[in-house]
């Protein structure tokens, strides 16, 4: 497959600091090389810096939404698989809109459900996935290039298990479909009948056991191991079009072991396998 991976090394708004540093360390841990041996054409593209360099946080994210997007219809435009990898969670609502998705993945320890009105700490990432279902910051998404907000019964928030209050209580009014790994066959089947065509899966990697794997330093007890959630990931690969996908959240300060560069490797080359299979 011809695939280009899309840096956008941005976390909370500082540019290569913290989980903005996630991307170039899973590059320089060998995801191009382990993409490449297992056949695949790999380009890479880095949005660099966007935006005025004042590191706001909230005009600095969706910035780099807006880079994104563009990278990843260029990526379509070719004939390329695109693959975000991302400091931040907010980076998806990009990579949906370049990738014209009508319907997402959201692996994640957290809900990321949360907006303005309800966020009791102010942190733009906690309100991604809201972004994204069109439940907050509409001016600012809807300048995005090509961002259709999903519709949340086109939503499988896989895992999450780290909610704010208001998270839970606006799951009780939106169609989200939750679920965790083992369950994801029957959340996909729930997904399809929604009617969705289009898949952007988003894989926050703190959607981890931390004990398995910890990624950076959000820790919450359970989760999935990478295997099961190789395995999830797969199984929804194989049941619907996958059009592209966004790794977030890696801190290589919190991985002395360096264990998670390869195991993104094989994630991603056991999903693109899918994609290809089917």
């Amino acid at each position: 497959m011809k695939i280009t991976i899309i840096l956008a090394s941005y976390d909370s708004g500082h540019f290569h600091g913290g989980m903005g540093q996630g991307p170039d360390a899973l590059i320089s841990g060998g995801l191009v090389d382990a993409l490449t041996m297992a056949g695949h054409e790999v380009t890479v593209e880095d949005i660099g810096k966007v935006g005025d360099n004042q590191e706001r946080e909230i005009a600095t994210g969706f910035a780099v939404c807006n880079a994104v997007s563009g990278e990843v219809r260029i990526a379509r435009d070719r004939g390329r698989f695109p693959i975000v990898l991302a400091g931040n969670c907010l980076t998806s609502a990009g990579a949906v809109a370049g990738g014209a998705a009508d319907a997402i993945v959201w692996a994640d320890q957290h809900g990321d459900l949360n907006t303005p009105e309800t966020s009791t700490y102010g942190f733009l990432d906690g309100m991604a996935l809201s972004t994204v279902l069109g439940q907050c910051w509409h001016p600012m998404a809807a300048g995005i290039p090509g961002f259709k907000p999903i519709d949340p019964s086109r939503c499988v928030l896989v895992n999450a298990r780290d909610l704010d209050p208001a998270e839970e209580k606006l799951l009780e009014t939106l169609p989200v479909i939750r679920t965790e790994c083992p369950g994801v066959a029957q959340a996909t089947e729930r997904l399809k009948a929604a009617g969705a065509e289009r898949v952007h899966m988003h894989l926050d990697l703190d959607v981890h056991d931390p004990e398995e794997l910890q990624a950076n330093r959000y820790t919450t007890p359970g989760g999935p191991n990478p295997q099961q959630l190789r395995d999830a990931a797969c199984a929804v690969a194989l049941a619907i079009p996958v059009v592209g996908i966004t790794i977030s959240a890696y801190d290589p300060a919190f991985d002395a072991q360096a264990d998670v560069p390869p195991l993104v490797g094989q994630l991603l080359n056991d999903l693109i396998a899918t994609i290809e299979g089917r």
